[in-house]
């Protein structure tokens, strides 16, 4: 266990409380996480956390930051750039794995109070919301983006708490891609403006 006296390096205590955090995050859930016990995690003074974070509020930002960032990536390595609804039911799969492999990130992410005036959360949050609404753009072109691209994160957010929350039988990794497959094609089937990925035909003699 390392001493709360340790020298640290000042260049490296940002990231040192960062990873610090997502330690007792992993270990311990969102309510081990304190300026304090990152400190005694990290090796560092219990004051030093201050030179970075005014309070919880703001470790638990930059926390959320880091994994809105690594939840892009994700989604982007799922299908860098969808184009059809399979494409995007495959993108849905990618997130609510991401919420199921890193249930504490996830919920602080989402679940936590944050710092409203966090800039890197804020970019962070925007990063993801210009991903889905691209995605919107690219495989419904004939909907309301804004609209449509709320629709669709809440409707797959929501299946990736109840995943997480139990609702739904998260026993296997097939188990749950099948699960959120089936939702997003039945609300492809159910929406008619999601299942108007092209333009109508014309009609005769028009």
């Amino acid at each position: 266990m390392p001493r709360a006296s340790a020298p640290y390096h000042h260049g490296d205590l940002r990231a040192a409380c960062l990873q610090a955090a997502r330690e007792l995050l992993e270990e311990d859930g969102s309510a081990a996480l304190s300026l304090r016990a990152v400190a005694r995690r990290a090796g560092v003074s219990a004051t030093a956390p201050y030179r970075h974070y005014a309070d919880r509020d703001a470790l638990v930002s930059a926390v959320a930051a880091q994994g809105y960032r690594e939840l892009a990536e994700h989604l982007a390595a799922a299908h860098p750039s969808p184009e059809s609804p399979e494409d995007l039911a495959a993108v849905a799969v990618a997130y609510v794995r991401f919420a199921l492999d890193h249930p504490a990130l996830f919920r602080v992410m989402f679940a936590e109070p944050c710092d409203p005036d966090s800039e890197e959360r804020v970019s962070a949050t925007i990063a993801i919301w210009e991903y889905v609404c691209g995605i919107v753009r690219s495989v419904f072109p004939h909907a309301d983006p804004d609209a449509l691209s709320t629709t669709i994160w809440a409707f797959v957010h929501g299946l990736a708490f109840l995943h997480l929350d139990g609702k739904l039988d998260a026993s296997t990794p097939d188990v749950v891609a099948a699960k959120v497959r089936a939702a997003v094609r039945a609300l492809f089937v159910a929406s008619p403006v999601m299942s108007q990925t092209a333009p109508p035909s014309p009609a005769p003699g028009t």
